[in-house]
C-alpha cells in the first residue's frame, strides 16, 4: 500500500505503523497513545500492591488500605460465599417508600445505600463565588450512554442499544428473589420511567456549555416545583438546616418534575431504582456478576471481555485511595529535575500566552487587561500534591465484610464528608486528578493546571527529547489547558474562578464570532464512524488551537528549533487505535473531537505547518487563509 503523504494527513503519516503494529487488548476499547501510558504505570503499580501485599511494608496507612482492599478484592471466594445477597438486602429500603411522604422520609437512606434518586442534591463549588460551597438540584442518569439517544433521530441505535441492555438486565433479575412475572414488569416499568427521563434530562452537549447549569433559586420555589415531594424536609435531613438558595443545573427538568414523579408513577420509579441499584451492584458480587454487569457497556463500546480479577481489584483499590496512591507514585517515580524543567516550561507559555493577549486583536485594553490578570493568578499544580485530603483519614473499612458492604460503607463516607462542606470554605489547593492519571485539566472555579507526574513522559514530555518535541507534546497539551480559561465556557469566569462577564460588548461580538469559525471548521465532519458536532466540541478544539499557536511562537524564538520534530511529536501524541463502535460513543459523549481530526485540524490554521511541509493548495491539508482559525 502506497504511503500515505504528510501533506494530506498528518496523523496517518505519523502514526500509521505504529496503529498498524497496536493490538486493542481484549478488555479494552483502545490501544496506543494516552491508554499505553496509563497501561503502563497499571502494569508498574500493580506489581507495586503485590510486593507490600508480599512484604506487609507499606509507605504509610492510606496506601495499606488501599493494598488490603487489592486483596479484599482479589479474594474471589469471599464474593462467591455472598453472593447476590448484600446487594438484595440494601434495597429493602424501597419497600419502604409507599407513597410521597415515605419517599421524603427515606430520601437520605436512599443516597447512602446508593440507590438512584428522581433527583440528586449535591454540595459543589459556588459558580459565582468560588470560596464557598453552595447545594446543588440536578436531574438523574439515563440507561443509554446519553440523553440524546432519546431523541427521534436516534431511534434506529436506541432500540439496539436498549436491546442489548434488556437481555443483559434480565439475565441478572433472573439470579434476584423476585418472580418471573414481577422480573418481567420491573423490566417494562423500568424502560417506562427511563423513556420519561430521557426526555427531560440534559444531554452530553447541553452539559457542555457549564455555565449554564448555574441557575440559583430559592428553596420555596425549588419546593413547589418539586411537590408533593418534602424538598424542606429532605434538605433538612441531609444539612440540618434549610439553605435559603438551592442551584437548580437542569430547569428543563425540574419545571416539569410533577409529570415525572408524582404517585401514579411512584411504583415505576421503585422498579427503575430498583434495577438499577442491583445492575450497578454487580461489580462488587460474584465474579459471575461482575461479567454480566460490565456487560452492556462492553457491548456498546466493542469490548470483548472484562477486565481481568487482579486488573479490576487495582483499578478499584486505586480509585478509592487515587490521591495516596498518586502521591506515592509521584514521589517515586517523578524526578525533582524533571519537575524544575517542566514547570519552567509552564511559566514560559504563561508569559507567552500574556504578550499574545496584550497583542490580540478582537480585545480592547480594559478585556486584555483582565485576561492578562487571570493568566498571572494561575495556579500551577504539577506531579503531585504534598498532602493528601482529611477524608481519606475516614476511609476506614472493616476487611471482614463483604466487597459489597466495604464499598457501600465508603460510599457512605464520601457521602457525609460531601454533605458536611456545605457549612466550610472551599478548598484551593484540592488537586483535581492523582499523581498516577495519565491525563490533565483546567479546573475554571478556582484557575488553575493540573499535570499529574503520570503525563509527565514520552512522547508528552522527557528529558532525553528535544525542546521542539516537548513543546510539541506536552508544551501544546500545556497551552491546551490553559487556553481553557479562555474557551467558549471559561471566558465567562474570571480571575478568581467566579462567573463575571470582563467583556466589553464588542469584544464579545467579534470572540463570538471566532467561536462560530471553529464550531463551522468541525461540524458536520463525515468519518467513518458518524458525524461530527462542531458546537459539541467548540471548547476543546479551541484549547488545541490555542495551545498550538502559543507553542508555534514558543518555537520561532527557540534556537535550532524543528518544525519537523515539533508537528510530528503532536501526532505521536493522539495515536490511537480504536473499536468502530467506542469512536461512535465517544462522538455523542465526548466533549473532545475524535484523535484524528485534533491531530490534522489545528496545524492548517497557522503558516508555519505550510511553511515546514511545503503544503500545497492540492494538498488535503490545506485550508484557504480566509478560513483559517486563530482566537488565541
Amino acid at each position: 500500500m502506497e504511503k500515505v503523504r504528510i501533506q494530506d494527513d498528518l496523523f496517518t503519516y505519523v502514526n500509521q505503523d505504529a496503529i498498524d503494529k497496536l493490538v486493542i487488548p481484549d478488555d479494552k476499547p483502545t490501544a496506543g497513545g494516552f491508554q499505553v501510558l496509563a497501561d503502563d504505570v497499571e502494569k508498574l503499580m500493580i506489581g507495586e500492591f503485590k510486593q507490600m501485599s508480599k512484604t506487609g511494608v507499606y509507605p504509610n496507612e492510606y496506601v495499606e488500605r488501599a493494598v488490603k482492599l487489592f486483596k479484599i478484592v482479589k479474594n474471589n471466594r469471599r464474593k462467591e460465599a455472598h453472593g447476590m445477597k448484600p446487594a438484595l438486602k440494601n434495597v429493602t429500603v424501597l419497600d419502604k417508600i409507599v407513597d410521597m411522604k415515605t419517599f421524603s422520609k427515606h430520601y437520605k437512606a436512599l443516597k447512602l445505600r446508593k440507590i438512584s434518586l428522581p433527583f440528586a442534591i449535591s454540595v459543589d463549588t459556588d459558580m459565582k463565588d468560588s470560596k464557598k460551597h453552595c447545594v446543588s438540584l440536578q436531574g438523574p442518569s439515563v440507561i443509554l450512554p446519553d440523553a440524546s439517544y432519546y431523541k427521534e433521530e436516534m431511534a434506529q441505535q436506541r432500540e439496539m442499544i436498549l436491546g442489548i441492555w434488556t437481555n443483559i438486565a434480565k439475565v441478572i433479575l433472573s439470579k434476584t428473589d423476585l418472580s418471573a412475572d414481577d422480573q418481567a414488569k420491573y423490566l417494562e416499568d423500568t424502560l417506562a420511567f427511563d423513556a420519561v427521563l430521557g426526555s427531560l434530562v440534559k444531554t452530553s452537549e447541553e452539559w457542555s456549555e457549564y455555565v449554564k447549569a448555574y441557575n440559583p433559586m430559592k428553596v420555596s420555589k425549588v419546593a413547589s416545583m418539586v411537590k408533593p415531594v418534602n424538598l424542606r424536609k429532605i434538605l433538612k435531613d441531609l444539612f440540618g438546616f434549610l439553605p435559603e438558595t438551592l442551584i437548580v443545573t437542569e430547569p428543563r427538568y425540574f419545571k416539569n418534575f410533577v409529570s415525572v414523579f408524582n404517585e401514579e408513577n411512584l411504583e415505576k420509579y421503585k422498579h427503575w431504582a430498583y434495577v438499577n441499584a442491583i445492575i450497578n451492584s454487580c461489580a462488587y458480587l460474584t465474579e459471575e456478576l461482575r461479567d454480566l454487569g460490565s456487560a452492556y457497556y462492553r457491548a456498546i463500546a466493542g469490548i470483548k471481555s472484562g477486565t481481568p480479577l487482579e486488573k479490576f481489584a487495582y483499578q478499584l483499590a486505586s480509585g478509592v485511595y487515587s490521591e495516596p496512591v498518586g502521591l506515592y507514585y509521584g514521589q517515586k517515580y517523578f524526578g525533582e529535575e524533571a519537575k524544575k524543567d517542566i514547570t519552567e516550561i509552564v511559566y514560559q507559555i504563561i508569559d507567552t500566552y500574556k504578550s499574545r493577549i496584550q497583542s490580540n486583536d478582537i480585545l480592547e485594553q480594559a478585556t486584555k487587561d483582565k485576561a492578562i490578570l487571570k493568566l498571572s493568578k494561575m495556579g500551577v499544580k504539577m506531579g503531585y500534591p504534598d498532602k493528601v485530603q482529611d477524608i481519606y483519614d475516614k476511609l476506614i473499612f472493616n476487611e471482614k465484610k463483604s466487597l459489597f458492604d466495604v464499598m457501600l460503607s465508603i460510599h457512605q463516607v464520601r457521602v457525609l464528608h460531601q454533605l458536611e462542606k456545605i457549612t466550610k470554605p472551599t478548598d484551593p489547593t484540592k488537586w483535581q486528578m492523582p499523581g498516577h492519571m495519565v491525563n490533565a485539566c483546567y479546573d475554571p472555579s478556582v484557575n488553575d493546571i493540573t499535570f499529574p507526574a503520570a503525563i509527565l513522559q514520552p512522547p508528552f514530555y522527557s528529558l532525553k527529547q528535544s525542546r521542539s518535541e516537548n513543546l510539541g507534546g506536552i508544551g501544546a497539551v500545556i497551552g491546551h489547558e490553559i487556553s481553557h480559561a479562555f474557551d467558549s465556557n471559561g471566558a465567562k469566569c474570571d480571575e478568581n474562578g467566579n462567573i463575571n462577564n470582563w467583556w466589553t460588548a464588542g469584544d464579545q461580538r467579534r470572540f463570538k464570532t471566532k467561536v462560530n469559525a471553529m464550531i463551522k471548521q468541525f461540524d458536520g465532519i463525515e468519518l467513518p464512524w458518524g458525524k461530527v458536532n462542531g458546537k459539541f466540541i467548540v471548547s476543546e478544539n479551541m484549547a488545541d488551537n490555542g495551545g498550538m499557536a502559543v507553542t508555534l511562537e514558543i518555537m520561532s524564538k527557540t534556537p535550532n528549533a524543528s518544525y519537523e520534530e515539533y508537528f510530528t511529536n503532536w501526532a505521536k501524541v493522539w495515536c490511537i487505535k480504536a473499536k468502530p463502535e467506542y469512536q461512535q460513543l465517544l462522538l455523542n459523549l465526548d466533549v473532545h473531537g475524535p484523535n484524528v481530526l485534533r491531530t490534522n485540524m489545528p496545524p492548517r490554521n497557522f503558516p508555519e505547518w505550510y511553511e515546514t511541509f511545503n503544503v500545497k493548495k492540492t494538498d488535503k491539508m490545506y485550508i484557504a487563509p480566509n478560513k483559517r482559525v486563530v482566537i488565541w
